[in-house]
């Protein structure tokens, strides 16, 4: 006999199913309960298997593009700096909510911390809006050296990259807090079920037995103040690009120069598309299935940090070519150590290796 899922099994506490008789008494309970996704427990495990491989791939990737520019003396230039910055926010995005999420969907480890909860609400939010703030300063650069380059290196020094960098962390830090702190004097009088596979700050709203208008219009606030005026910014700053490369003489400055911007466009559209789409839908979206919201919700947080760094490493020709001298380095020692003859027998891996022409 099939089990009934969780959600069903609790349903009568969650705040959409909930009556009067059932509301619980109590304010600020010392735990949440998250569901995962609601209507697809019985494919969790099956659903771990990309999220496994996503937030490696993120890991992997972001720590890869860290290495690289640390190690690469030529790319100490801010467009790098900032890409590092954005590296760091992806690593912190990512790592805010899978393990929960994998604990979730392999041991049904559904509980969490009353306060434990609040804080992963708030560096979600926080890191979305740094890693926005990250793409406006990427675009900043890149206009600056299409549409400036004779002043970028004195325009964007280290002093002003380094401040451009504080303020981004500060206006993430910020603009959040009110809403963490209102998230925090709420009374929880109603159930401890979150539909969710972490605690998002819309599915923690409901749960409150309080008039929660003021966090609600707080929330559009910080969507369309801070994420809708960077991507009016950056917009305009890909006109003015565009502008500069169509006015190039040649198609191949052209291409060349488009090009440098394609890597930045693309991962730009990966994260505001599907992170807009999320936040509409979730407040307008009422015919949508939670199931669906769900999903959605965590595409916008972990496909960015999985892609980046994949969308930089293959676009960027500086950053491909020093990890393809990463990871020939080893290869080109060992003939280097077996040489001497054309063929040559090395001890070192057991087997010949077959060499072009030696000097």
């Amino acid at each position: 006999m099939q089990e009934t899922p969780f959600y069903l099994r609790v349903g009568h506490l969650l705040p959409y199913s909930m009556s009067d008789s059932n509301t619980t008494d109590f304010t600020n309970p010392s735990t949440f309960i998250l569901l995962g996704i609601p209507g697809l427990e019985v494919a969790h495990v099956w659903i771990s298997i990309p999220f496994c491989a996503i937030y490696v791939i993120a890991i992997l990737g972001n720590l890869t593009i860290l290495s690289i520019v640390k190690m690469e003396p030529s790319l100490h230039v801010p467009m790098y700096y900032f890409l590092c910055m954005l590296a760091i926010t992806d690593l912190v995005l990512s790592t805010s909510i899978l393990p929960k999420t994998l604990s979730i969907f392999w041991f049904n480890s559904r509980e969490i911390d009353f306060s434990a909860c609040l804080t992963q609400m708030y560096f979600l939010h926080c890191f979305l809006v740094m890693e926005s703030g990250f793409f406006v300063a990427m675009a900043l650069d890149r206009y600056v050296a299409i549409c400036d380059p004779l002043r970028h290196s004195t325009i964007l020094t280290n002093p002003v990259v380094a401040n451009i960098g504080v303020a981004v962390v500060l206006r993430g830090g910020m603009i959040i807090l009110p809403s963490f702190l209102l998230a925090r004097q709420w009374p929880y009088c109603r159930a401890n079920i979150i539909p969710h596979t972490h605690c998002e700050h819309m599915a923690v709203l409901k749960l409150a037995c309080a008039d929660t208008r003021v966090s609600s219009y707080f929330g559009f606030f910080v969507l369309f103040f801070a994420m809708g005026l960077d991507v009016i910014y950056i917009a305009g700053s890909y006109i003015q690009i565009l502008r500069a490369v169509f006015s190039l003489p040649t198609k191949d400055a052209r291409l060349k120069t488009f090009g440098t911007c394609g890597s930045h466009l693309c991962a730009i559209l990966a994260f505001y598309i599907p992170a807009l789409f999320s936040f509409l839908t979730y407040r307008f979206g009422h015919n949508v299935p939670l199931h669906f919201h769900v999903l959605i919700g965590n595409v916008y947080l972990l496909v960015p940090p999985m892609i980046n760094p994949i969308i930089y490493g293959v676009r960027i020709k500086q950053i491909r070519d020093r990890l393809l001298r990463l990871i020939t380095h080893k290869g080109t020692k060992i003939v280097s150590w077996c040489s001497g003859s054309q063929t040559k027998f090395c001890p070192d891996i057991g087997s010949e290796l077959v060499l072009g022409p030696l000097p």
